[in-house]
């Protein structure tokens, strides 16, 4: 198969002895530096089938996947989109079927203007403070007015959803939700490039949020799943990133993942003074979650924990307030430590255990300025 006049979208599929053309089509595309961060990832003279793209049309893919089908009837071991994913309306979807042209651990190639890049470019391309009113405006209507639900439908409408603001732990947090994990990313002319691998099937969410107001999956008591209700901290998907984050930062002092940056400007501040947690009363109404006890924590954390503690701290019930904040941990050892001391204690005296708990919890909030992270 050879360049795809038809759809201009449509740039390339690899077939045998077209590996001089393949490159030629990279190059006349792509920075030296992209190019080599390709072939880190992509044996360009061994591979065996590979599909440069440059679409932002789910259609598009469906309608490549009918052709390849008569070539690659397997699946392909590479796909490489030069389109950013910021211009792509359905990003999901579109990783999604990305994910059905691979073969097993095939990989996935493509770009993104994260938010970080998008700011640079703006405050580099405007004099001041021209540049200051001109990221005010763009902050608001391509970043938060999609998340919100009137204005979003709103925004689609003018933008066809070209050109959208996406963070980079959101796109990381998008390709493991679609099945992939991250292989490694570099940044040049001005777009993050990244390398990922398909580890599995999509996990087809529909029920992801961007507002305001989330609901995070979590461990509740006898380990039955709850959805624990917040307000967002964090950058969308990023509960799909956690074991990434745990494996490059580890936890800090507390328990919580250290540095986290999934974690935005604003949640940072919310997070400090626990505004983010004020829609967990919602669950505590529920009957989900009690004033005082374990945090309701999700699946991945919980897989850090001995088998052992993992099977204990599932007979009770998660709570509003930790008793971290009582006893300050350092590592997750302490955490697991802490824990234990308290459900044991619990267990014996259920009430005067939270009324000693509580009352010291309250002491080191005021006094010791303990704070949320």
């Amino acid at each position: 198969m050879n360049h795809e006049h038809t759809n201009p979208e449509l740039v390339f599929l690899q077939t045998p002895n077209t590996n001089d053309i393949y490159r030629k089509e990279l190059r006349e595309r792509l920075p030296e530096r992209v190019i080599n961060f390709i072939e880190d990832w992509v044996d360009l003279d061994d591979v065996g089938n590979i599909a440069i793209l440059n679409t932002s049309s789910t259609l598009n893919l469906i309608n490549f996947k009918a052709r390849q089908e008569e070539y690659f009837a397997d699946g392909l071991d590479c796909v490489i989109n030069l389109k950013r994913i910021n211009d792509i309306r359905y990003v999901n979807k579109f990783l999604e079927r990305i994910n059905e042209n691979l073969v097993p651990n095939g990989r996935i190639i493509g770009c993104v203007e994260t938010s970080q890049l998008r700011q640079e470019r703006v405050m580099s391309k405007y004099f001041w403070p021209l540049n200051s009113l001109y990221f005010f405006f763009d902050y608001w209507v391509k970043r938060v007015w999609p998340k919100l639900p009137y204005f979003k439908r709103f925004y689609f409408m003018l933008t066809g959803g070209r050109n959208r603001v996406i963070s980079e732990m959101e796109m990381y947090g998008r390709l493991y939700s679609c099945g992939f994990r991250l292989l490694d990313a570099v940044k040049a002319d001005g777009k993050l490039f990244f390398a990922a691998e398909k580890i599995g099937e999509p996990d087809y969410n529909t029920e992801a949020t961007y507002g305001p107001l989330i609901k995070l999956k979590r461990i509740g008591k006898n380990g039955k799943p709850i959805k624990v209700l917040k307000f967002r901290t964090m950058y969308p998907y990023s509960e799909y990133v956690q074991h990434l984050v745990y494996e490059r930062y580890g936890l800090q002092k507390g328990g919580k993942m250290k540095n986290d940056p999934r974690v935005n400007t604003v949640g940072r501040i919310m997070r400090k003074y626990w505004l983010d947690e004020l829609p967990m009363l919602l669950n505590l109404l529920r009957g989900e979650v009690k004033i005082f006890g374990v945090r309701p924590i999700s699946k991945h954390y919980f897989s850090l924990y001995p088998a052992d503690f993992q099977e204990y701290r599932k007979k009770f019930k998660p709570g509003l307030i930790p008793p971290v904040y009582v006893e300050i941990p350092k590592d997750l050892n302490d955490v697991v430590a802490i824990e234990r001391r308290y459900l044991e204690a619990y267990e014996r005296q259920p009430l005067l255990t939270d009324i000693r708990y509580m009352y010291r919890m309250i002491y080191n909030v005021i006094f010791k300025k303990v704070r949320s992270n």
